[in-house]
């Protein structure tokens, strides 16, 4: 007979406890999920509640549930792991975002996204950064350093344009359309970069680094861009060299997943933003590496990358409805209830200027740059307001970077801390709720359906980028002429830059890339013979 010792015995039945305690709160998570997509099934029909809010509300009733049956212990399932946040959920958002962009007018308005993404993260971080720290002192709320007010402009510089983009329809207002979602995903990222920029600065020591930070900030964003435009392109040479398609479209999806999965690895272990990474991985997945699979493994990439950016973007909502009633956080807060109700006003007014500082001013830039381009390239007063109204949501990203600031392991003691988490969980709320119900009439109002059906023919009226026959410079013909073209592609560039810098890439595309790394060839140099001498009527 063989004698067991009592204390491994002991230890077993305590892993199997514990084993059983994990189980328990991932099942009952998991089923609540599966409820969300039922009610968001039920309420596809009705506009005016989108996902994001079907997920708050359902966590905010669980959490009800919860508190009644711990006699107001608990309101959550699970407990908040920034770092379970960055490593596991995020990643398949962004690179979904960055996968299903629609690349032609992503890249068509390329300067415009930019400006709005990342010099606008910059005006709205300055702007929440100042009014927090003038405003904060006077309603009592002290203990917070210099380096926390920065990073409290950057967590709510972050925008969540969910709300905004299930409104709009892509054929109806392409344009309005790419703005605000090229200007999410990019504003997500410059916040995450800017915010781990930040987290890094010594006040007492700046000294008038400033631009030592700027510098540092590009090449973390440059760096970052550059490391997920190698990934891109390196899975995609891979697929087109290697035909893994010829014995097994599974091994296609599973490079794809997994090489943007290590890009978004290999650029957090080198501190770069995996943010940036993974979603310039995905752009030039799609763009390449898309083409170089078989038929079957595109509609299942398409699908599956969306399921799970879907499914990420639920679970984080949801657990923001049930954290809003996390009674331990409230119970920490010494302020009182006049001066809580100050500090969210203050910060709605701050994200409200914030927004408002950079948008109406880079819409009147961009117009300028593209002020010789076709008409429906305009942002116009009613468009600069959507834009405006689109990134007032708040959203996964705030939450995460506030549990990342003020917690540790989504728990603190600190009352200053805990007074820092609600108040973002409030905006959050707030934002999405109010904000995002509201989505749906502004627009109408602002853009009719019959209003909007006329910008249906973007991409087909006014002068092309292909119009612009300006071939590359040939050493086959003469000096005179190449200075010639040099002249008039430089008068270009000076009437209609963004058309200007589309047009290039499109031709460099089209002559080197895709033959390299695949991709459809597009009759490019065939539309610039036909449309030969259009140049006048452009510039």
């Amino acid at each position: 007979m063989i004698m067991v010792p009592l204390n491994l015995v002991a230890e077993t039945v305590r892993n199997l406890a514990h084993d059983h305690a994990q189980v328990v709160p991932i099942s009952l998570f998991v089923a609540v999920l599966c409820l969300c997509l039922v009610i968001g099934h039920l309420l596809e029909e009705n506009r005016w509640v989108n996902e994001s809010i079907v997920a708050i509300i359902v966590g905010c009733i669980a959490g009800m549930i919860l508190l009644f049956i711990t006699k107001g212990k608990s309101s959550r399932i699970l407990t908040f792991d920034e770092e379970v946040f960055f490593i596991y959920l995020l990643p398949p958002i962004i690179f979904n975002a960055g996968f299903q962009v629609k690349k032609k007018q992503f890249f068509h308005n390329f300067l415009t996204i930019m400006l709005f993404g990342v010099i606008g993260v910059f005006v709205s971080t300055a702007v929440i950064t100042c009014g927090s720290r003038f405003l904060f002192p006077k309603l009592n709320f002290l203990g917070l350093s210099g380096q926390e007010y920065l990073a409290i402009g950057t967590i709510f510089s972050s925008t969540d344009t969910v709300c905004t983009l299930q409104v709009l329809h892509q054929d109806e207002t392409p344009l309005l359309y790419s703005l605000v979602f090229g200007e999410g995903v990019v504003n997500d990222a410059t916040s995450v970069v800017l915010f781990n920029a930040v987290q890094k600065i010594d006040l007492s020591r700046l000294d008038g680094r400033v631009f030592q930070v700027l510098g540092d900030f590009l090449y973390l964003f440059s760096t970052s861009t550059a490391l997920g435009v190698v990934a891109g392109l390196l899975t995609a040479y891979l697929l087109k060299a290697l035909s893994f398609g010829r014995h097994s479209s599974i091994r296609e999806i599973a490079l794809m997943m997994l090489m943007a999965y290590l890009s978004y690895m290999l650029s957090e272990l080198f501190d770069l933003s995996g943010i940036l990474t993974v979603f310039f991985c995905g752009v030039l997945m799609s763009h390449y590496a898309w083409h170089n699979v078989t038929e079957i493994s595109r509609v299942t990439t398409r699908h599956l990358f969306a399921a799970i950016s879907f499914i990420a973007e639920t679970f984080i909502f949801l657990y923001v409805g049930m954290d809003a009633l996390d009674i331990e956080k409230w119970r920490m807060t010494k302020l009182s209830l006049g001066s809580l109700i100050g500090i969210y006003s203050s910060l709605i007014l701050l994200i409200l200027l914030g927004r408002a500082a950079f948008v109406f001013p880079l819409s009147s830039l961009s117009n300028y740059m593209n002020r010789r381009a076709d008409r429906t390239s305009k942002i116009t007063f009613k468009h600069q307001i959507v834009i405006w109204w689109a990134g007032l949501m708040r959203g996964a990203v705030s939450i995460a970077l506030a549990f990342k600031q003020f917690t540790f392991s989504g728990v603190t003691s600190d009352p200053v801390n805990a007074t820092m988490v609600t108040n973002t969980i409030i905006v959050v709320l707030f934002s999405t709720l109010v904000f995002g119900f509201l989505t749906k009439p502004l627009i109408r109002y602002l853009l009719p359906h019959h209003a909007t059906r006329k910008n249906n023919g973007h991409e087909e009226s006014g002068p092309h980028p292909e119009d612009m026959n300006l071939p590359f410079l040939s050493l086959e013909e003469s000096t005179e002429t190449n200075l010639s073209r040099a002249k008039e592609s430089l008068s270009m560039f000076i009437e209609s830059p963004v058309y200007t810098m589309h047009y290039y890439w499109r031709s460099f595309d089209d002559s080197y890339m895709r033959p390299i790394f695949g991709g459809p060839r597009a009759n490019f140099h065939n539309a610039n013979t036909a449309n030969h001498g259009h140049l006048s009527n452009v510039v």
